[in-house]
């Protein structure tokens, strides 16, 4: 294990490199990193040194202190976050989850929450309130600087998950008849104060978003030179009530590093960061991952939700699939006189419907991850269903030819073994059509697409699959 001076004395920030007793370089990944500085902070403060753990802290980045915050015991978050500088603490604080956050909000003083409040940035800070009891929000947001209650209620007045309520109203602004020695000096002035100066924002007296100029091309004119002659006229924009994951493709399409937000007038309110946007995706993404399971998140971290609500939201789910799939007992149930006197047709139900069921959540897969990514084939709703379909056709003529040389060596009987062959490729081609059509189907009535989930999907075709079977199985076995 490596010791405390030998962390604190050589962590490299981002490159996962330390340095050992005997002064040799020791490469580990960030993972690694990660774990020693969670194992050896409980370790100190379970033995009550506090200095240790402080100075044990000093060189670690804010996002992985967050994290090694999170994993402690509750007992210990809020002794590790105390030890933390009052700059340091309000980047570890706008790093951990939501409740732990709350957790520390209900374990401080209250000024010395209001001192962490204060100094979060605005859209960190409305992502937080957000989270919090009304109650708590009106409290603190009532005890906020007057400059930053004005930026928190600015975003809260904005609709959740639009560029509104995400963006960050810290950007420099310039005016057009400045000049480049002008405008760095505005620029260090201000600095300090904004999220970022990557790009800067050329506004007319009444805010009117005019132009944009990157810091790149501002440090490379000359300082004689006005911002007019060298800006961008055409600027991307997106408005404050244009959805959040629209904003995100956005910035991912043009590679931009922020975009500017304006209101209905093209005034210039704020802009979306980079770090912002890979929030969103998380979010989103896991969103429809929970979706396609049967698993309604409701915003939550599923692992910090009550069990008791885990269950409500997840039975809403299994309750319709299992009212569906009595479709499929309802379907054997009507072919008793056909199983009596070929019993070895049920021992390949189970093979067929579940060969059905995957091949369709693999077609509803790759339909739903281009509608959500907004691929240009998503456009192309026919040519992608009829796409699948062939796709399902060949897996099913791969597929049939297997089962029935298994079939036949199974039960010795080639009517059996022919009937499960044409099944399956019939059902094949079903579950892909039915994978790849109904997610289109439920973009079109204004539905997420990640609602048509694998379970909804793989239930589907187990009740049309086997009655395909059995109406297959009794054409053949009452003509051979």
């Amino acid at each position: 294990m490596i010791g405390l001076p030998a962390l604190q004395g050589v962590y490299l920030r981002g490159s996962g490199l330390t340095e050992n007793a005997d002064s040799r370089l020791q490469v580990i990944s960030r993972k690694e990193l990660r774990e020693l500085v969670r194992s050896q902070l409980l370790m100190l403060l379970e033995q009550g040194n506090l200095q240790g753990a402080k100075a044990l802290l000093v060189p670690v980045q804010p996002a992985d202190i967050a994290e090694a915050i999170e994993e402690l015991p509750e007992a210990k978050q809020a002794i590790a976050f105390r030890l933390l500088s009052k700059d340091e603490a309000i980047e570890v604080y706008e790093n951990l989850n939501s409740n732990v956050q709350q957790s520390l909000i209900e374990e401080f003083k209250r000024q010395e929450v209001l001192d962490i409040v204060d100094k979060m940035s605005p859209d960190d800070r409305a992502r937080l309130f957000d989270e919090l009891p009304a109650k708590v929000v009106s409290r603190l947001l009532g005890q906020l600087s007057l400059i930053e209650r004005q930026a928190t209620a600015l975003l809260l007045g904005y609709e959740a998950g639009t560029a509104g309520r995400i963006m960050t109203p810290e950007y420099v602004s310039l005016k057009e008849n400045l000049n480049v020695f002008q405008a760095l000096e505005r620029i260090r002035s201000l600095a300090r104060f904004t999220e970022t100066v990557y790009y800067l924002y050329v506004v007319d007296i009444a805010r009117h978003l005019t132009g944009i100029i990157s810091l790149r091309d501002l440090v490379t004119a000359q300082p004689e030179q006005t911002i007019g002659e060298i800006m961008t006229r055409d600027v991307v924009s997106v408005s404050t009530d244009t959805d959040q994951e629209e904003v995100a493709r956005t910035i991912q399409r043009y590679d931009f590093l922020a975009m500017p937000v304006v209101d209905r007038e093209e005034r210039l309110v704020g802009i979306v960061t980079v770090d912002d946007v890979i929030d969103i995706f998380e979010e989103e993404t896991t969103e429809d991952i929970y979706r396609m399971g049967g698993v309604q998140s409701g915003g939550d971290d599923y692992f910090q939700t009550n069990l008791l609500t885990v269950a409500r939201r997840r039975v809403v789910w299994l309750l319709v699939l299992l009212l569906t799939n009595t479709g499929t007992t309802a379907v054997i149930h009507s072919q008793e006189d056909m199983l009596k006197k070929v019993v070895a047709l049920s021992s390949f139900i189970p093979l067929l419907i579940g060969t059905g069921g995957n091949v369709g959540a693999q077609s509803s897969t790759v339909v739903i991850r281009s509608l959500n990514v907004d691929q240009p084939q998503a456009n192309h709703p026919l040519w992608v269903i009829q796409r699948e379909a062939f796709a399902g056709a060949i897996l099913g003529v791969m597929l049939g030819v297997i089962v029935v040389i298994w079939a036949y060596f199974l039960q010795g009987s080639l009517a059996v073994a022919i009937a499960v062959g044409i099944s399956l490729i019939a059902i094949s081609i079903l579950a892909s059509v039915a994978g790849s059509a109904l997610p289109f189907v439920f973009r079109a009535i204004g539905f997420d697409p990640a609602l048509m989930s694998a379970p909804f999907i793989t239930t589907a075709v187990d009740v049309l699959g086997v009655f395909i079977y059995f109406a297959v199985a009794r054409f053949i076995l009452t003509r051979i």
